[in-house]
C-alpha cells in the first residue's frame, strides 16, 4: 500500500477525540497477545509506532483504561471508549497509534506482528516479520530502519 502524504488524521467512535499525525510512522504492526485481543474484541490490535513528534492530540481529552502499570497507559475516550493510543512509561520517544482509528486507514499493512505465541490459529496478517513475543528493545532501531528502507522514507 502506499504511504499517504503527512499530515493525517483519525479519531474515536464518536468523534470527540482527534489526533494529526503529521510525519510517516516508524513501523506499521499489530499484536496478538491476550490483552489486545480483548482491548478490541478482535484477533489482534493494529499500531503505527510514531514518533512523538509526529503525533498530536487535536480533539478532545484521553482517560487511561486498560492497562495500567509501569510500562505503559492505554488512552480511550471518556466518552466512547474507543482505545486511541497507548504510550509506553518513560521518555521512550515514540507513541502506538490504533490504526484502524485513521480517517483512511486503506494504506494500513503490518509489517511486523508480535506475540505470536498467542494468536488464534486462523490470524493471519501478511506482515513480513514474525515475533513469537516483543522483540528486544535493542532490536528496535535496526527493525525501524528495515521498515523505513521498504517503505522508501
Amino acid at each position: 500500500m502506499a504511504m499517504p502524504t503527512f499530515p493525517i488524521e483519525g479519531g474515536c467512535c464518536c468523534g470527540r477525540v482527534r489526533f494529526r499525525l503529521t510525519e510517516a510512522p516508524w513501523m506499521e504492526t499489530v499484536c496478538h497477545c491476550r490483552g489486545c485481543q480483548r482491548m478490541t474484541a478482535s484477533a489482534f490490535s493494529t499500531t503505527l509506532i510514531m514518533p512523538d513528534s509526529g503525533f498530536e492530540l487535536i480533539g478532545g481529552e484521553t482517560v487511561v483504561g486498560g492497562m495500567h502499570g509501569d510500562q505503559a497507559d492505554h488512552h480511550h475516550c471518556d466518552w466512547c471508549k474507543s482505545w486511541v493510543f497507548t504510550r509506553p512509561r518513560g521518555d521512550l520517544g515514540f507513541v502506538n497509534v490504533r490504526a484502524t482509528l485513521l480517517d483512511d486507514a486503506g494504506w494500513f499493512a503490518p509489517w511486523a506482528e508480535t506475540q505470536t505465541a498467542e494468536k488464534l490459529p486462523w490470524a493471519e496478517t501478511g506482515a513480513t516479520k514474525s515475533f513469537e513475543r516483543f522483540p528486544p528493545m535493542d532490536q528496535y532501531q535496526a527493525l525501524i530502519g528495515e521498515y523505513r528502507a521498504t517503505r522508501g522514507l
